[in-house]
């Protein structure tokens, strides 16, 4: 009888079971792909275990584990972890040390693995300062640091086997697999406590809408300490597909086209990159070329599915994507046919263009409460839409309140904030979980996003704006490459924008502008904000006269992961970004 999934760790003894692999995982090390099988995935972290337990790890402990990049090691030490009842601490490696100390103290972490020279500066830097943390493990070799070779060392003597399935056996459905520390746009992280059923349920339900096959390899860059991103771990698991770890993000390009995946997880800025990468090679080309290229991109960009558009329509884009799309797929790899894209709302732009470009585009949409996935958009079955995020997964009901907001009902939803019953209340009621989005649902059962609830604000002159709709209208511009929009309790939208550096020298070189090296002085140029004014403009016409985004603002930097005005997955913190650029803001608004 074939195993039933109904914990995390069951997924690795389901693959072996089912459809073991040879390349379960591979990573690159030191310039070689390494793989591991299914079975050596097993047995490493039935080692791990067995070294565990030998620490004196018990069930309910908690195991923190970060990673600078996705790799092999960390699916090995979260099975290992979870299969003997301790609780594992995702953490995202990009946060500060003083958020290190704020979840390891929290949590009340045992242990710490993580990756690297750099993650091991940042928690040994605060370690005397959390009682509960032991010992911190690296998985590279690292001056001062333990090496998690030692815990293999430790589970080399299998005696203590049995022990280890007894603690398998003894894991409930409903015992707290993980909790993870919400990155969040603003305020202090949230523990968010998912047990195994709550993941497991998120994934047995979002299998069926994921067009895979025997044989696949997909690419995993997002970072597995997202439950994004881990979910689909466990879903590649279960379905015995081939998982590849990119290198880095600027490596993606070059691990592309070496591993030719079939799919892979994205956030919307990367298909932003990777479009206007594609339109930059497009306007650099001469003649009939370039005619040819931009008759492929706006025909791409009237797609509509299931040969809406009729036969002519689709004449025409056979007949595109034979001259020119092919190139597309080729630049990505050859063989990627789907990509899976959450976190942030998609331009349906986007979704339409590489979807006729016959790399289609599922967004969906989901919380870290809820484990994430509430609804996704497929190809087959007619359940693809653009401009929404699909149809709720099977078992996961999506409800809208009287004042628009989503709530969510089913196996998926959290267990509760760790530590934190007042916040817990404050998001649950009659079983369902508030969101703090605001959307609708069409007669079709399709789910649209309309803003988030916390920054809808009101002018002041009393007119409600949704900075949200605003922004993703004005990024479709080639010149912008973030923007914030403001104006709560103020009279009239604004926003500060961060261009796009790098076309914008690219424009002023066509224009015979000053291509600045440094960007302050780049951005005080008048011709280059007379230009980013002409976007605005042409994206203001979408909006009503009180919506409109009167005065903007350009900044200088980067607005990056590292320098704390992203998170981990590209969203913009409105609270950082305001107040690193409070002056700014005051000259917008004219405060003295």
């Amino acid at each position: 009888m074939s195993l039933k999934v109904t914990r995390l760790f069951d997924f690795a003894y389901y693959q072996l079971e089912n459809s073991k692999l040879d390349k379960a995982f591979t990573t690159k090390y030191h310039g070689k792909w390494e793989s591991i099988s299914t079975q050596e995935y097993i047995d490493k972290a039935n080692a791990v275990s067995r070294g565990l337990l030998k620490l004196g790890v018990k069930p309910g402990d908690k195991i923190a584990v970060l990673a600078t990049t996705n790799r092999t090691e960390w699916n090995i030490l979260d099975i290992a972890v979870m299969q003997i009842g301790a609780v594992n601490i995702p953490m995202y490696p990009t946060i500060s040390k003083e958020d290190y100390e704020y979840i390891f103290n929290h949590a009340e972490v045992n242990y710490c693995f993580l990756s690297d020279a750099e993650l091991f500066a940042k928690a040994d830097a605060v370690k005397q300062n959390v009682p509960t943390l032991k010992e911190i493990y690296s998985f590279d070799t690292v001056e001062g640091c333990k090496n998690w070779s030692d815990i293999f060392d430790l589970g080399k003597d299998e005696s203590n086997q049995p022990e280890v399935e007894a603690l398998k056996d003894s894991v409930k459905p409903s015992d707290l697999a993980t909790i993870i520390y919400t990155s969040g746009t603003t305020g202090t992280p949230k523990g968010v406590m998912l047990s195994h059923n709550n993941i497991v349920s998120n994934v047995l339900a979002s299998f069926p809408r994921l067009p895979l096959e025997d044989g696949m390899t997909v690419l995993s860059f997002l970072p597995v300490c997202h439950i994004f991103e881990r979910m689909l771990h466990y879903l590649y698991q279960y379905a015995s597909i081939s998982i590849y770890f990119a290198e880095a993000m600027d490596k993606i390009g070059d691990n592309l086209k070496e591993i030719k995946p079939s799919l892979m997880s994205v956030v919307p800025r990367l298909l932003e990159k990777v479009y206007d990468g594609i339109i930059n090679k497009g306007t650099a080309l001469t003649g009939i070329k370039k005619m040819l290229f931009f008759w492929a991109v706006d025909l791409g960009l009237k797609y509509e599915p299931y040969g809406q558009n009729g036969w002519l329509y689709e004449k025409k884009l056979a007949l595109a994507n034979k001259l020119i799309f092919s190139k597309w797929r080729e630049a990505l790899g050859g063989n990627l046919t789907t990509m899976v894209s959450g976190s942030a709302p998609l331009q349906p732009r986007l979704a339409r263009v590489f979807t006729a470009a016959k790399m289609e585009i599922m967004e969906g949409y989901g919380l870290t409460e809820t484990s994430p996935v509430v609804s996704v958009n497929m190809y087959k079955d007619h359940h693809l839409r653009f401009g929404t995020v699909g149809k709720a997964i099977d078992k996961v009901e999506v409800k809208i309140a009287e004042d628009g907001e989503i709530l969510i009902k089913g196996p998926n939803v959290m267990l509760g904030y760790y530590k934190d019953p007042e916040k817990t209340a404050e998001v649950m009621s009659g079983g369902y979980f508030h969101t703090g989005d605001k959307g609708e649902i069409d007669a079709d059962g399709f789910l649209k996003i309309t803003g988030r609830k916390k920054e809808i604000f009101k002018t002041s002159g009393g007119k409600y704006i949704v900075p949200a709709l605003l922004e993703n209208q004005m990024k479709q511009s080639r010149f912008i490459e973030q923007i914030l929009v403001l104006g709560e309790g103020q009279k009239m939208a604004a926003a500060l924008i961060q261009p796009n550096f790098e076309f914008l020298r690219e424009w002023a070189k066509r224009k015979n502008e000053p291509v600045l090296e440094n960007n302050s002085d780049l951005i005080i140029n008048p011709r280059i904000i007379k230009r980013i004014q002409k976007e605005i403009d042409k994206g203001n016409v979408n909006f009503g006269k009180w919506e409109m985004i009167k005065r903007f603002e350009l900044t200088p930097e980067v607005w990056g992961i590292d320098n704390g005005l992203l998170t981990p997955t590209m969203k913009p913190k409105r609270d950082e970004i305001i107040s690193r650029y409070k002056h700014l803001y005051n000259k917008i608004y004219e405060i003295k």
